[in-house]
């Protein structure tokens, strides 16, 4: 989860969200390297004065601030095509869960192993335990089992919502009469919370998700045990 101060990503439960960081970092290698040359560039056009006002064509230097984009542009585009790959939608899950956004909490039904479902609201301030967080707690967690393909439907009753997570890089709409998929594979146990990130009315800011990631064998235990 984010926490006070924090400027960057967090920390990556998925292999998805540690390759969209690494493009991120890649990317950002490349701005950083073309900025410098260009404020290089302009820095020391102030201090010379090297003026040329009748030069009227330059056929090597066009070549080379044309080529030099090309190879840079190649140079982002050529890992961002791998990672679109990589976008897309697994085609065999292990687990499928469908997501309902309400005003304002959300539903959950595991309908693979038998009829279950709840509702998952966000824990009040004077309800709180002494090692949960304000504002991002909910009563009954979204349980998934670590290094299992899960697919998670999405929709609404109401208005349009966003499930989000980041940091199983997961996003998608949620809205009514449409049902949205995506895919994620958690490859750690642990707490991972998100928020509704479209904005849907006064509660907008208090209905979180929660995913917690344990075991196989303590997401079946979970499962047998469900009342």
């Amino acid at each position: 989860m984010s926490t006070w101060s924090q400027l960057s990503f967090q920390d990556s439960a998925s292999p998805l969200m540690e390759e969209l960081i690494m493009f991120h970092d890649h990317a950002m290698l490349v701005l950083t390297l073309v900025t410098t040359l260009v404020g290089y560039i302009i820095l020391t056009m102030f201090s010379n004065k090297f003026i040329d006002r009748f030069l009227l064509e330059g056929h090597l230097i066009e070549v080379i601030w044309t080529v030099i984009p090309a190879f840079l542009l190649i140079f982002i585009a050529l890992p961002s095509l791998h990672l679109l790959y990589l976008l897309d939608e697994y085609d065999n899950p292990s687990l499928t869960i469908k997501s309902m956004g309400h005003q304002w909490y959300w539903s959950y039904e595991y309908s693979d192993f038998l009829d279950i479902e709840f509702d998952s609201y966000m824990i009040p301030s004077k309800d709180l335990e002494d090692n949960q967080f304000r504002l991002i707690e909910v009563d009954n967690r979204m349980i998934v089992p670590m290094n299992t393909y899960v697919r998670i439907l999405v929709s609404s009753t109401d208005v349009i919502h966003s499930w989000t997570v980041p940091a199983l890089s997961v996003k998608a709409d949620a809205i009514p009469g449409r049902l949205n998929q995506l895919t994620f594979l958690v490859n750690r146990p642990g707490l991972f919370f998100g928020q509704c990130s479209e904005i849907c009315g006064a509660n907008h800011s208090f209905m979180p998700i929660v995913v917690e990631s344990i075991s196989m064998n303590s997401f079946l235990n979970w499962i047998n045990n469900f009342e």
